[in-house]
């Protein structure tokens, strides 16, 4: 395996890595959760 390879893999390993957290931060079952998360600071003590 030569160089070039090896960053075809961290390139699409990386791409892989993004999409996941892109597709997870926008799912509709975590919105309630970081709406909540997004109001902490305002909470009152």
């Amino acid at each position: 395996m030569d160089i070039t390879t090896m960053r075809i893999v961290a390139t699409l390993a990386s791409l892989a890595c993004f999409l996941g957290i892109w597709f997870w931060a926008w799912r509709r079952s975590n919105q309630s959760r970081f709406d909540e998360a997004a109001q902490l600071p305002f909470a009152e003590d």
